[in-house]
């Protein structure tokens, strides 16, 4: 590869990171962002865009699998090892928190449908452990809830996108989000909130 090819792949690899970074934001803001927009926010024109992506629907599909992919592994490597449930839970949350942009999109696109068919199907596997986890808590008397492990699961995902947004408004400082995102979704699983504290205070210090 000459220089001048290598110089070529290396401007091109930095323009579509920029615009998939770009797109994610703006996307975030108005999940109907269109090809123009997200053109004009990189600062290119909307054949560099197209040059990567050939759709709205391809670049959209591409985010989607970066953050399947980011909460797949987040999640994983969070409870690796760990046997008690709600530790476990805890883990993946506080570990979840830290690419919540992407948890956004993900749980934006899959609420509209509009765009992006299956992102529920591909978030499956991710969901699947969280289930296992559950049932094992509630099986054991960790957890304690009304719900079935699935259901539950599903209410955690909600609470999660609930507490981005209020961090978005300004309702709950950024700062201490993550945490007390954390401690809510023990105490929807039935944990006493002291309790649930005091563990997320011991795994995230």
């Amino acid at each position: 590869m000459t220089p001048m090819t290598t110089g070529n792949s290396s401007r091109a690899d930095a323009n579509r990171r920029r615009i998939l970074d770009v797109a994610l934001a703006e996307l975030l803001r108005d999940p109907d962002a269109s090809m123009d927009q997200i053109a004009r926010a990189a600062g290119v024109v909307r054949r560099t865009v197209y040059g990567h992506f050939p759709s709205r629907e391809a670049l959209i599909s591409t985010l989607v699998d970066g953050a399947v992919a980011a909460l797949t592994d987040a999640d994983a490597g969070a409870r690796e090892g760990v046997r008690d449930p709600a530790e476990a839970v805890a883990r993946s949350v506080l570990a979840v928190w830290e690419i919540a942009d992407r948890y956004r999109l993900l749980v934006g696109l899959a609420q509209r449908t509009v765009t992006v068919q299956g992102i529920r199907e591909r978030l499956a596997p991710l969901r699947a452990n969280k289930i296992r986890v559950l049932e094992q808590g509630l099986k054991e008397g960790v957890f304690s809830s009304p719900l079935p492990a699935p259901a539950l699961a599903y209410v955690h995902e909600q609470l999660l996108f609930a507490v981005t947004e209020a961090v978005n408004d300004g309702l709950l400082p950024a700062e201490e989000a993550g945490r007390s995102a954390t401690v809510t979704v023990l105490t929807a699983a039935g944990m006493p909130a002291s309790t649930a504290t005091a563990l997320v205070a011991r795994v995230s210090a």
